[in-house]
């Protein structure tokens, strides 16, 4: 499902987008969950890293859809923005936050549908496969599942190591696990690591980059076919 935040004051335009945005789902088979709102503040504030498409109004009382793209771009490079103006001139600055493109109004359907077709193309080329965090204090990060080496909990308390540093999060390891399953494998309790970066094992311990972890008796079994498995599949 392809989460969608629409951003403008104006309610006939939002009524509208999502008008298109239903119609678009019954033709092309597509799957949206929809969020709105009246303002770019009220988007930065309450903003999570886990948008896949921001349908964004530039002129907006507050903070203009620019500035809040601006904004947004420091915490998540990923999202496809797209601007909803009815000034052109608007273009030339949406290249400075990676804007996929942009619908001028009045918006007709057929413009529409192109740069939402558009969008999912570029969402299906991506290779880069993320995990969304929540960091505290209402923010969220994502986190690029080749960079993660492990999740380490510590009582309520998540630790990403990546390649990057660590991350300190909130949430449950039981939750991890059933998002990463997969690529990550749990070595005891307390480690969730990624399979893609275990560099050996040896007696009750395994190597994740310069970390040396242990692997619990009942687990190491199931572990160990869970690399083998993991290893298989990335040699095909």
């Amino acid at each position: 499902m392809t989460r969608i935040a629409i951003v403008e004051d104006d309610p006939i335009y939002t009524n509208q987008l999502q008008r298109y945005l239903a119609q678009y789902e019954k033709e092309s088979g597509e799957k949206f969950l929809t969020v709105c709102f009246s303002d770019g503040v009220e988007l930065v504030d309450h903003y999570s890293a886990d948008y896949d498409i921001l349908l964004l109004d530039i002129e907006m009382p507050g903070l203009d859809g620019m500035t809040a793209a601006e904004r947004i771009r420091r915490v998540d490079r990923e999202v496809v923005i797209i601007f909803i103006t009815n000034m052109s001139q608007y273009a030339i600055r949406g290249y400075a936050v990676e804007a996929l493109d942009y619908v001028l109004k009045p918006v007709s359907y057929y413009a529409f549908t192109q740069c939402i077709g558009r969008a999912m193309e570029r969402m299906r080329r991506r290779t880069k496969q993320f995990h969304s965090v929540s960091t505290g204090k209402g923010e969220t990060r994502k986190l690029e599942l080749s960079h993660i080496c492990f999740v380490e909990v510590l009582g309520h308390t998540l630790i990403y190591h990546t390649t990057e540093g660590e991350v300190t999060a909130s949430g449950s390891m039981s939750e991890v696990e059933r998002e990463l399953s997969g690529r990550f494998f749990r070595c005891n309790k307390s480690y969730l690591v990624n399979l893609e970066h275990v560099d050996s094992i040896h007696g009750d311990l395994v190597t994740v980059g310069d970390q040396q972890l242990p692997v619990s008796r009942a687990r190491k079994k199931p572990f160990l076919d869970a690399l083998n498995n993991y290893i298989n599949e990335v040699s095909k």
